[in-house]
């Protein structure tokens, strides 16, 4: 598995990290930016990225998460439990096979990226 993305526990949480400044997810943000301007990838729009294909596909994992971005990392994180560890794996699923397709990913942000609230 790449290591870009990263699920674990800490504390009273359950966690996951996207790395914004591993090489593949780095080069995924340039193709992005260029497939829509105001895309450029910091942690700040993975989260409006993320936030928006959630909404869209994923409601339920929505439920009890918070987020925590940084210009170079993106992390959300649910209070542990069981139903939220299997909400942390399902986004971890999702965020990989985001950055697998990303001719998909790419499109997605050309064709829907007005409506996405960019940082």
């Amino acid at each position: 598995m790449a290591d870009y993305v990263q699920v674990f526990s800490i504390g009273e949480n359950i966690e996951i990290l996207l790395n914004a400044e591993h090489e593949k997810i780095l080069a995924l943000g340039e193709k992005m930016n260029a497939a829509y301007e105001e895309a450029y990838m910091n942690g700040y729009n993975w989260e409006a990225l993320l936030q928006y294909y959630l909404e869209k596909n994923a409601p339920d994992i929505l439920t009890d998460m918070k987020t925590d971005p940084e210009a170079g990392m993106y992390v959300a994180y649910w209070p542990l439990s069981p139903e939220n560890e299997e909400r942390a794996n399902r986004f971890e699923e999702i965020i990989r096979s985001l950055a697998e397709h990303e001719e998909e990913l790419c499109r997605l942000v050309r064709e829907e990226g007005s409506s996405i609230q960019w940082d």
